[in-house]
């Protein structure tokens, strides 16, 4: 699952690579961001709160002994055979001990004691300086990613999980609260703290700023500070025993590592909730759970979440159908009863907004409505349905790690951008063809031409920035949508609203015509 790079200068770790993910250069990813480290520090260095002391600890060198099977004469242990490492430094009344356990899982069991002529010392174990997609961070001249990732504080805490955006997190701010965990997260990656004794649990956050240019393809554009989180754990007896996990945010995976429970035991809140779908969650999982399985039954050659995202998209739309006819017929409705609502405006027409009189306007015409069988609302129904589901997709294509560095034809990662930008274009000419298909009754001929344009526009370019799995989503329900507009458009019902459309458009033109003046 992993390798990790130790060093006996201060039993730190140098590389914390994951082997199954791989960084934009093709590398596997390494957890440990080098510009970041150099400048706050290593991941499992020791934190106190005498400066100097904590200097001395991390620049130290110590002794190291394994136990279980030997590390070979490079220094090589594999894990779980070599089920833990210990580091030892003592000098001028300090002795310091840290032990790392393992076993096959990406959780690895830390133990830290500082003692000062045999008194014990605070001393907090530290993830100081991000993880995971930093790419930012490296030099310009390197292969790295152009997108940002915003790190979190992530917390659980008597059972309630909760987590706050990096710019909010103090600096050096020490937390007396009993964490069950504690992690610094990405979107895709955390590095988790679990104290083994939450109620003696200290908690220290860590914030620091790199100056990165505003855009990062133009390193000579203005500078802008950009956030860097850490985070260091420890136990107020001054002997710290915790948990580490560090690895991807995998539902499968985090749900397996429990924090502390009442009994003592690993029984306690899951790491589950490092996965933050939102308050969408109800929608979220279940359309995530739903993707994974398609990818895993479809066979060899398209078992991606490509085609999963594709047929879910189709299934939902075929679910729809019955909404989208309920609404073609309310437009219907609509459209038939429309001079008996223009009669009816225009005998109130003389009168002023703020006249009590409108409201019985208002009365006439919610009766008429009754009367005539229509609902107001009934266009809408899809919309409103569909709007939660796009923001479902975008929370899933947004925290899902299997969705990172996911291909589907040109698309080399369904979490980032379109990178030849076909799909915008397509939402926005099927967005167009829809719009203008569509019979919109008693809408303004300038209006409805100007939301023909504005509407496919508005969202072609959104869909620009957005992960192109989103956009891939958006595409296929809008050409689902052209479809089933063209066989609307072929049926009675279809064929009727286009007459009655036609006919008000000639009613219209008739009794407006353009007069064209000349000067002789």
């Amino acid at each position: 699952k992993y390798k990790i790079a130790f060093t006996n200068r201060g039993a730190q770790v140098k590389h914390w690579i994951l082997k199954g993910y791989s960084d934009t250069a093709g590398k596997p990813l390494d957890m440990v961001q080098p510009q970041a480290s150099a400048r706050f520090g290593l991941p499992l260095s020791l934190f106190t709160y005498e400066p100097a002391l904590t200097t001395q600890l991390n620049q130290a060198l110590y002794q190291v002994t394994a136990s279980g099977a030997q590390p070979t004469a490079t220094g090589n242990a594999v894990a779980p055979a070599t089920n833990a490492i210990t580091f030892h430094y003592a000098a001028a009344g300090l002795d310091v001990l840290k032990t790392f356990r393992f076993d096959s899982s990406y959780v690895i069991t830390v133990e830290a004691e500082v003692k000062r002529n045999g008194t014990p010392v605070r001393a907090l174990v530290e993830w100081p300086a991000g993880l995971g997609d930093m790419e930012e961070f490296l030099p310009a001249s390197l292969t790295r990613s152009s997108v940002t990732t915003p790190s979190q504080f992530a917390w659980s805490l008597d059972g309630k999980q909760d987590s706050m955006a990096s710019k909010k997190v103090s600096g050096n701010a020490t937390l007396e609260q009993p964490y069950e965990y504690a992690a610094v997260i990405d979107l895709y990656f955390a590095a988790a703290f679990l104290p083994e004794v939450p109620a003696r649990a200290t908690t220290l956050t860590l914030h620091s700023t790199i100056d990165l240019p505003s855009d990062l393809t133009d390193p000579n554009s203005q500078k802008r500070p950009a956030d860097v989180l850490g985070l260091a754990l420890g136990d107020s007896s001054g002997f710290t025993r915790l948990r580490l996990y560090t690895g991807p945010k995998e539902m499968d995976v985090l749900a397996k590592v429990h924090a502390t429970g009442a009994d003592g035991t690993p029984t306690g809140q899951t790491l589950e909730p490092l996965i933050q779908f939102g308050w969408l969650t109800i929608i979220a999982k279940p359309l995530y759970l739903a993707l994974r399985f398609l990818r895993t039954q479809l066979g060899p050659g398209i078992n991606n979440w490509g085609w999963a995202i594709i047929i879910v998209t189709v299934i939902f739309n075929l679910l729809m159908l019955p909404t989208r006819m309920m609404m073609m017929k309310s437009s219907l409705k609509m459209m038939r009863i429309q001079p008996k609502v223009e009669a009816l405006k225009k005998r109130y027409a003389h009168l002023k907004l703020n006249d009590p009189k409108k409201a019985e306007m208002n009365t006439e015409m919610m009766a008429l409505y009754k009367t005539e069988g229509v609902n107001m609302y009934g266009g809408c129904l899809p919309l409103l349905l569909q709007m939660p589901l796009f923001f479902a997709y975008y929370r899933v294509l947004l925290n899902a790690v299997e969705l990172r560095q996911a291909h589907w034809f040109w698309l080399t990662d369904l979490s980032m951008p379109d990178p030849l930008h076909i799909l915008p274009i397509i939402i926005i000419a099927s967005m167009f063809l829809v719009q203008f298909l569509t019979p919109s009754p008693g809408m303004d001929p300038a209006q409805r031409r100007m939301m023909a344009i504005m509407m496919p526009v508005i969202f072609g370019f959104s869909m620009w920035h957005f992960a192109s799995g989103l956009a891939l989503y958006w595409a296929t329900g809008n050409l689902i949508n052209l479809g089933i507009q063209l066989a609307i458009n072929q049926s009675k019902m279809g064929k009727e609203m286009h007459e009655i459309a036609a006919k008000r458009a000639a009613k219209k033109a008739g009794s407006n015509p353009k007069t064209i003046q000349a000067r002789r």
